[in-house]
């Protein structure tokens, strides 16, 4: 069964709660990672790829098990297509799309959503079902809104240049 408007409501402002109260980054991504996961039934898997220089790199994730493709050349695969044009990419059947790198015999469609900060692909939420054609237009702006409320949390590896962001006098 696919989620309501208010289960989505619900989790989306759960994350947006921990994003504005929590300091630890890392809590942040695996916080929502989590929420997505265990209270949405039709996402059998749920990740969280860093962009570091050329490549994404797996973070939290959470699922059945482990997807082998922890490094993913931005450009590759459905995940790297996100990252590469800065847009959501929804596959109804992963088994059509030449693009899909396969992670479990299982998966039937997938949802990926960039994450973006100031302009730039910083991360992206990858989102896989058991289920045929199993994200549309509620799931993308679901994510879309939770990947805007994680979006900082998700500075991973990029180099500030001893920047103090978080203070005013910084603000471009």
């Amino acid at each position: 069964m696919s989620p309501s408007a208010a289960d989505f409501e619900a989790v989306a402002a759960d994350i947006e709660q921990l994003a504005a109260t929590e300091e630890d980054s890392d809590a942040i991504v695996r916080g929502a990672v989590e929420a997505i996961h265990d209270r949405l039934d039709t996402y059998s898997w749920v990740g969280i790829y860093f962009v570091e220089d050329e490549e994404l790199v797996l973070g939290p994730w959470q699922g059945p098990s482990a997807t082998d493709h922890v490094r993913i050349p931005i450009g590759q695969g459905v995940c790297g297509a996100a990252a590469a044009n800065g847009a959501t990419e929804i596959v109804d059947d992963v088994n059509a799309d030449p693009r899909y790198l396969a992670c479990f015999p299982s998966t039937r469609s997938e949802i990926v959503v960039p994450v973006l900060y100031e302009g730039s692909v910083v991360a992206e939420i990858d989102v896989d079902s058991d289920a045929p054609a199993a994200f549309g237009e509620a799931d993308r702006v679901f994510l879309e809104r939770v990947a805007a409320a994680i979006s900082a949390a998700c500075l991973v590896g990029w180099d500030t240049g001893g920047m103090d962001w978080d203070a005013p006098e910084n603000w471009a």
